[in-house]
């Protein structure tokens, strides 16, 4: 039996009201004019962990924020309860922009990127010099990614007392970047940490290399004492030291101003988001002399204006070497 008349209006249909009510849906999103700001200091299974003035605040993320992340180094805006107090949870509203965001992949092949790390100033790319034995091609490739970044680098060379420094030294001397050579007996005494805080104050610098060569011991060396973290061994057999850093997190500079960001040690570090064109900033004397290259160079190729351009005596034929270089990391493999 037919409930309504032949011409009824739209006024006239009942509308049953949903279990979420009647209020029309918006794309408006509440501003927060009044929330406070904070750095996420680690990322933990969606709880955020942030510092709010003086006060380590556990957080998640806002729905509102979709598929945004937050990672450390971010600065936020959060709302909610900010008292730090156990059990309690407060929300993260906005992410601010980013200085700068250190990426890897997981190979060159893989598209998806992983944010490693914002609002950095400086990488510290940390390599024993022996046990376990150096790595320079992925040296090189963190290089790659620093200088895409925007991140000025730090080689930081440990072990010292198992081996001299000189041949990584000597490879890497044309790029003419800041390092530093730090032996166990020296982190013991504090004498290399003090070295290496010189470089640090005043910045935020994250910490990178593959398991095994002394990141972390470094990083307690350099962080209050009621902020250290476990520390593993190198395997005998593998040669590959053991996982102990499972997150990236930020720590305070001990006796300067600045924040530490220790990063989980890493077996490859993919660069399928660089564009090598962009590695040439990181050449100025190099980047005049690709005004007469030919359209899309590689700067690898038969008429290529830089082989002109260091025969002229613009620039050392080493620094043409290490771009070069560099530019080729892509197509290796951080092992060959």
């Amino acid at each position: 039996m037919r409930r309504y008349g032949k011409h009824t209006d739209e006024d006239d249909i009942r509308q049953r009201p949903g279990r979420k009510g009647t209020r029309p849906r918006t794309n408006i999103r509440p501003k927060h004019e009044d929330a406070a700001e904070g750095m996420v200091l680690t990322v933990d299974r969606g709880r955020l962990t942030c510092l709010v003035e003086d006060r380590t605040i556990v957080a998640m993320k806002a729905r509102e924020l979709g598929r945004k992340a937050a990672v450390v180094g971010d600065r936020v805006a959060l709302v909610g309860d900010l008292s730090g107090k156990k059990d309690t949870l407060a929300r993260i509203v906005r992410i601010e922009e980013r200085s700068s965001v250190l990426r890897r992949t997981a190979d060159d092949d893989d598209p998806y990127e992983r944010v490693v790390v914002a609002n950095a100033d400086q990488l510290a790319i940390v390599t024993a010099l022996a046990d376990p034995e150096p790595r320079p091609r992925l040296i090189d490739r963190c290089l790659v990614a620093a200088f895409d970044a925007g991140l000025e680098p730090l080689l930081v060379l440990t072990k010292s007392d198992l081996a001299p420094p000189d041949k990584i030294l000597e490879s890497y001397g044309a790029l003419d970047f800041p390092h530093v050579v730090t032996s166990r007996e020296e982190l013991e005494n504090g004498g290399a940490a003090d070295r290496v805080r010189e470089f640090l104050a005043g910045r935020t610098t994250a910490f990178v290399g593959h398991s095994g060569v002394g990141k972390t011991t470094l990083v307690n060396a350099l962080v209050p004492e009621d902020r250290k973290r476990t520390t593993g061994h190198v395997n005998a057999v593998t040669g590959r030291g053991r996982h102990t850093t499972t997150s990236a997190l930020a720590l305070p500079l001990a006796g300067a101003e600045g924040w530490v960001i220790d990063t989980p040690g890493v077996r490859s570090f993919g660069l399928h988001h660089v564009d090598p064109s962009r590695v040439i900033h990181a050449f100025p004397d190099l980047e005049p002399g690709t005004e007469g290259c030919p359209r899309a160079c590689s700067h690898d190729e038969p008429d290529c204006a830089l082989d002109a351009w260091v025969e002229e005596g613009h620039a050392d034929p080493a620094r043409l070497y290490s771009l070069r270089r560099l530019l080729a990391t892509r197509e290796r493999r951080e092992g060959d």
